[in-house]
């Protein structure tokens, strides 16, 4: 079971703390279970809301499968942190060993102040943007975007922005369909844009009130990697195949089958993206070879292009 352990500096906010680690229970609901822990440098931690929070002075082990997440505290940035450098050490080695560090919000000072941010894209909470970026100035601070992948550093603007973090971590791990399943227990849009187009075709294509478009799109999310006859989707949503082209196509921009590749080709540029071939990683979403994957990148480049 791989481990989620979030590090709570003194005045953490709660929502960036709260908003994560929701989304990561929920997931163990659905099957795919994380083991969390939170650790400080003392026993407990007040928030900057006033809540006092009970946390673990001493860290479980660690694997290279598992997750530190840094909330954001308030006044980020401020001198001097509010992390210790053994504690920020640990950061460093986690991260050296091959695990992944993730931030929130003014949680990137920390990771700057790690060595973790040099030469990578970051990004953090609008406010601070620009004081971080002359605080770490081998860093390159993306603005205004909802977060930044690079490599095995993540950051996030901050507040409800790392729940965008952690659905795009579970999507990732387990697919978008699992994501769309936490967020929509959530009650929160699958928001996976981060700083390019990273936009998840579960959020571009889910801002519509068409329930019965809705009920097929959660077939689709459920099964985008299986052959799936447009006269068995709109049998399960209970009209005609013509009604449920024209209600999907009305509402989202796409036919049905547009959205389900738009799905495993998002997949499958994940897979590539850890080092999968493009022969597997067609396979792995559902097509026969890598053939038509290439041709939907290709039709994906023309589009950017365009």
């Amino acid at each position: 079971m791989p481990k989620v352990v979030f590090l709570l500096a003194p005045d953490v906010h709660l929502l960036d703390l709260a908003g994560p680690a929701q989304v990561f229970f929920s997931a163990g609901e659905f099957g795919h279970p994380y083991e969390i822990h939170y650790v400080a440098e003392t026993d407990s931690v007040r928030s900057a809301q006033g809540l006092v929070l009970r946390a673990e002075p001493d860290w479980p082990a660690l694997t290279a499968a598992d997750l530190v997440v840094v909330p954001g505290w308030q006044s980020p940035l401020r001198t001097p942190g509010p992390l210790r450098p053994q504690t920020l050490a640990r950061l460093t080695d986690h991260h050296t060993r091959g695990g992944t560090v993730a931030s929130i919000c003014g949680g990137a000072d920390a990771l700057g102040r790690a060595g973790l941010l040099d030469g990578r894209r970051c990004t953090t909470h609008h406010e601070v943007q620009e004081q971080l970026a002359r605080r770490y100035p081998r860093a390159q601070v993306v603005r205004d975007v909802l977060y930044v992948v690079d490599g095995r550093v993540v950051t996030s603007a901050g507040i409800a922005s790392g729940i965008d973090l952690a659905l795009h971590l579970v999507a990732v791990r387990h697919g978008p369909a699992e994501a769309a399943r936490v967020a929509r227990a959530m009650v929160v849009y699958v928001r996976r844009n981060g700083d390019e187009q990273q936009a998840s075709a579960l959020l571009r294509h889910r801002g519509h009130v068409v329930e019965a478009v809705h009920r097929a799109q959660d077939l689709i999310d459920a099964r985008f990697t299986d052959r799936l006859a447009l006269g068995e989707l709109a049998a399960a949503v209970g009209v005609s195949e013509r009604t449920l082209t024209r209600r999907f196509t009305a509402a989202t921009g796409l036919t049905p089958l547009r959205y389900q590749q738009e799905l495993r080709l998002e997949r499958a540029e994940h897979l590539l993206a850890g080092g999968t071939t493009g022969e597997a990683a067609a396979r792995a979403v559902g097509f026969q070879d890598a053939r038509m994957l290439r041709r939907l990148r290709a039709r994906e480049a023309a589009a950017a292009v365009g």
